[in-house]
């Protein structure tokens, strides 16, 4: 587990779901390795997209010590990985309870994307799903259009880019991608080359 900024943290995980390799461009087409968020604002402690292998119970159990509630949020319904889990650990609420964010967590939904991406103001954060992914070369991409073809009404890519573009207005110093590696510094620049 990462501290990338105070109060916040990344880790990775190996998915079980995970294809050996995948097609390009595939639905399949994913690091094995998944990135997870912990994010712990005054008294409670907010996860994203949790994926918890044995090894990091106990930095989560220290984590939430001591907290008067812990939150479980998912991007996308394919996220759900830990989440029971969590939830019978802590006791924490889900993405249900968005009404109940502590106001530091910041929902995005995207409007016919089947996601909702998260922007945590205070440290300059953007944690999307399935729709931002790293690069491989320390930027951003677009997930590709097989991604988005079960979606009723399916959009496109070039329909996403324009979902995603109000996102360039953020202050984003972090995006935390589920899918590849995260851009640690100007990341708004990242994605604004993402969405050319």
């Amino acid at each position: 587990m990462q501290e990338l900024a105070p109060g916040l943290w990344r880790w990775t995980s190996v998915h079980p779901e995970a294809v050996e390799n995948p097609t390009p461009g595939s639905p399949a087409d994913w690091p094995a390795e998944v990135g997870s968020v912990a994010y712990a604002i005054d008294d409670t402690l907010v996860l994203i997209d949790p994926l918890v292998p044995a090894d990091t119970w106990p930095a989560l159990d220290e984590l939430a010590h001591g907290r008067r509630r812990v939150l479980v949020l998912i991007t996308i319904q394919w996220h759900r990985r830990s989440r029971e889990e969590v939830v019978d650990r802590y006791r924490a609420s889900t993405s249900k309870a968005r009404k109940n964010l502590p106001s530091q967590v910041v929902p995005i939904p995207l409007q016919g994307a089947g996601e909702t991406m998260f922007w945590l103001p205070d440290v300059a954060t953007l944690v999307p799903g399935d729709r931002l992914l790293g690069d491989g070369k320390g930027g951003l991409r677009v997930c590709p259009d097989s991604w988005l073809g079960y979606l009723r009404g399916s959009i496109d890519g070039a329909q996403l880019r324009v979902l995603l573009a109000p996102l360039l207005d953020l202050p984003i110093e972090r995006v935390l991608v589920s899918h590849g590696e995260p851009v640690l510094a100007r990341a708004g620049e990242a994605l604004r080359r993402a969405l050319a």
